[in-house]
């Protein structure tokens, strides 16, 4: 009963209700780039991280998500190039996107930059007919449903990166466009509603072992409330860390991970979940992938 119930709310988000229509992370600080263009190249490594995030464990087809994203640093001309690839499934949907683009950063002073990006790729959205089961097989709407449809999207951002702070706001589906989810235009479509994400950090070094860095991230999509996320992480050494996180309305979060050596690096977390799907659902795990590779000489 409870997995029919999610199949009816996938649909009616599928179908143009107004809410965050972006996939989420708890680990969003550990793959920044796949929600600010502006961060492509902005640190010395090529940056390759792979996150993993399984919902809402123990209910069917509950949501599932995963995304691969590289930013490379060119040369020495303040220039970096970016690219994210992900995967979103949910209920009978599945959303798979890409994106490249660029970024300038322009130096404030010797230990300040603001970066400036712009990303644009392709987004598919698809829809499953054979997990929707109707009480009414005659439902003129879902059996007018398109089973594939195709629009390009895009995403602006700029940050302000120093040593031991960031800020960054950046903006996903500018574009705006429309998913023609129905075979005929009667019937409507969804509309990619823009979204404004407001993230930001601060490293702070007890000494020279132990380290604290809170992050936030904030995003907002009209007429939604206000969604955030708020994580404090210790870290030893720059090779251990220990955390915790807040989201508003939805979850409490614990994360830990490792950095096996100067490239490799491993993180997880698990939502505890407060909403009343907690009555459903032991909690979500995500598993975070990163590879920091030196830049060629």
């Amino acid at each position: 009963m409870m997995s029919r119930l999610l199949t009816i709310s996938f649909l009616l988000m599928l179908l143009g209700a107004e809410a965050q229509q972006i996939q989420q992370y708890s680990q969003f600080f550990m793959n920044d780039y796949a929600l600010n263009p502006g961060i492509a190249g902005l640190r010395e490594n090529i940056e390759v991280r792979s996150n993993n995030r399984y919902q809402w464990e123990g209910i069917t087809d509950a949501p599932r998500t995963y995304t691969l994203s590289i930013n490379v640093p060119v040369a020495d001309e303040g220039l970096g190039f970016g690219a994210y690839l992900f995967t979103d499934i949910v209920g009978p949907t599945r959303r798979i996107g890409f994106q490249a683009g660029g970024s300038y950063h322009l130096p404030l002073n010797d230990k300040m930059k603001l970066g400036i990006g712009f990303s644009v790729g392709v987004l598919e959205y698809s829809v499953d007919g054979e997990k929707i089961e109707l009480a009414d097989n005659g439902d003129g709407a879902l059996m007018n449903l398109l089973g594939t449809t195709r629009v390009v999207d895009a995403k602006a951002g700029v940050i302000l990166n120093a040593e031991d702070f960031y800020v960054g706001f950046s903006v996903p589906q500018i574009a705006q466009n429309n998913l023609d989810i129905y075979a005929s235009s009667v019937a409507g479509s969804s509309t990619l509603v823009t979204h404004y994400f407001l993230m930001g950090g601060y490293r702070y070094e007890i000494n020279e072992d132990y380290t604290i860095e809170p992050n936030v991230l904030a995003k907002y999509v009209s007429p939604a409330p206000i969604k955030l996320d708020i994580s404090l992480r210790g870290i030893w050494k720059d090779k251990v860390w220990l955390g915790g996180g807040y989201r508003n309305g939805d979850a409490f979060v614990a994360m830990v991970g490792v950095r096996l050596n100067d490239q490799i690096l491993i993180g997880y977390s698990h939502d505890f979940t407060t909403s009343d799907i907690q009555n459903y659902s032991s909690g979500t795990h995500e598993i975070m992938l990163g590879l920091d590779i030196p830049k060629p000489e």
